[in-house]
């Protein structure tokens, strides 16, 4: 049970570390639908979509190579060195290709070249904290992590909300003051990536003197085996980036352009109502990557591997369920204009798909822990495929809500195929029968909840109580035995 504790431990200072950022986040989406059209907060969903593929490029699979080999190197130093190393030279030969090529990047992109120069300097500063944050990790400082992830977020909160609220009023009050004289009219969207480079930039000053502490030794044999099993990592997430995001730079580019740019905005906003799910997952996916390593020899570890599937997923259906009951008064907080209510019909959809996400994400230890990083780029690979086929099908007939479909059918596709090919090479006992009964029953109450008793609380919150006592009743031994710990 101490196995547990600290794993919830880890993951719940972690989760705060994602949590609490994220929540900031959530409090900038009101801002932005506020105080922007929506065609300019579906600029800025789509440039943040472009980010998201080049950080996975950045990256390169370095990241989970490193925990890999951290764990399994006697010299784990060599470790920490050669990634260093690999991961500054690489992001300075971005660095300088990329502002090279920045007016041929623009062009491609459809993208204003000045925010494209924003962008290059946010994703390198982001890939210079790659491994600083890797090692907090592998060295089990969650709080110094935390600390300086949620310090990032704050940052980025604060400037947001001078440069957007405060700075105007300035201007417009005293404009020789200084900081009325950096007020630029109609600059709205150059302010958000601008408070994104100061962020980013005092996380880097942060976490530069891990750079001073190296030694800048570089073991070339050690590089190759990182290498051999981080590229498949990287084109999973290249694939796992366009299940994620490449829907809504498909919305800008397959819908007509006089509505494209608003529809991604209307999108993305409601897209925003599944962020209870995503922070549920990324958390502990931040704090199992490393627990799943250092527990690998263990003689019980699929059994542990199993138990702890079973939780995310009780975890998990009560937070769909939860979440798609009040979806409606989530939206009264997040999202105050009553225009981008139109896509709130994805809202469920996008839930349920982060759920599929976050169990395949249990599902897919078997292959990392086996050495076979490859097959799980083919699984990612088969889940983008079918991201782009059923979003250039259905964006033209339904525009977002053939994305959200997409969105849903690529990850359920990828948890259930991962699920097959683990029993085949690294078969874990999951509780099959009780893993499906919290899954189905979550789903069928949340479609009675939101598609046929839609903000009736008098259906919708019985429903959420018949399942938290049917949880009980199927995990109350366990519940029973912590009850007695704690009070003993």
């Amino acid at each position: 049970m101490s196995l547990y504790k600290n794993l919830f431990k880890q993951t719940a200072i972690y989760g705060l570390a994602s949590v609490l950022p994220r929540m900031f986040s959530f409090l900038l989406v009101p801002l932005y639908t506020d105080l922007l059209p929506k065609a300019a907060y579906g600029k800025v969903t789509i440039v943040f979509a472009w980010m998201i593929f080049f950080n996975v490029i950045l990256a390169y699979g370095m990241e989970t190579a490193f925990f890999r080999f951290y764990n399994n190197e006697p010299n784990k130093k060599a470790v920490i060195e050669t990634t260093t190393v690999s991961i500054f030279w690489s992001t300075l030969l971005f660095l300088c290709s990329a502002l090279l090529l920045k007016n041929h990047l623009a062009d491609w992109s459809g993208i204003d070249v000045q925010y494209i120069i924003y962008t290059i300097w946010v994703l390198v500063l982001d890939a210079l904290v790659i491994v600083p944050f890797s090692k907090l990790r592998a060295y089990q400082r969650p709080v110094v992590y935390a600390i300086i992830k949620i310090g990032n977020v704050l940052v980025y909160l604060s400037l947001n909300v001078l440069f957007l609220i405060y700075l105007p009023k300035i201007a417009q009050t005293n404009p020789d003051s200084f900081l009325g004289s950096l007020y630029t009219e109609n600059f709205e969207v150059g302010y958000i990536f601008v408070s994104n480079i100061i962020a980013s930039f005092l996380t880097f000053i942060a976490l530069s003197p891990n750079y001073f502490h190296v030694s800048w030794e570089f073991d070339f044999a050690l590089w190759k085996r990182m290498m051999r099993y981080g590229l498949p990592i990287m084109v999973a997430g290249i694939a796992f980036a366009i299940n994620e995001q490449f829907d809504k730079i498909l919305l800008g580019k397959l819908l007509p352009a006089n509505i494209a740019e608003a529809e991604v905005g209307v999108y993305s906003a409601c897209y925003k109502l599944g962020l209870f799910m995503v922070l549920f997952r990324t958390a502990y996916t931040l704090g199992i990557e490393p627990f799943f390593f250092s527990h690998a020899k263990n003689e019980n570890a699929p059994q542990t591997y199993a138990t702890i599937t079973k939780y995310f997923v009780i975890f998990g259906s009560f937070i769909l369920l939860s979440v798609i009951v009040f979806a409606d008064i989530l939206k009264y907080i997040m999202l105050r204009d009553s225009s981008y209510w139109e896509a709130m019909k994805v809202v469920p959809l996008i839930i349920l798909a982060n759920f599929f996400l976050g169990i395949y994400t249990n599902l897919s230890v078997w292959y990392k822990l086996i050495d076979k990083t490859y097959i799980g780029a083919y699984i990612s690979i088969f889940g983008a495929a079918v991201t782009l086929i059923l979003n250039f099908i259905l964006i033209p007939i339904m525009g977002y809500y053939g994305s959200a479909i997409a969105t849903i059918a690529a990850y359920g596709s990828m948890m259930i195929i991962s699920y097959f090919l683990g029993n085949r090479y690294y078969p874990i006992p999951y509780d099959f029968k009780k893993i499906s009964g919290y899954m189905g029953l979550s789903i069928l109450f949340s479609i009675i909840s939101f598609y046929y008793f839609r903000e009736n609380y008098f259906v919708g919150v019985p429903l959420l109580l018949v399942f938290m006592y049917f949880i009980y009743q199927n995990e109350k031994e366990t519940l029973n035995k912590i009850l007695k710990r704690k009070n003993n």
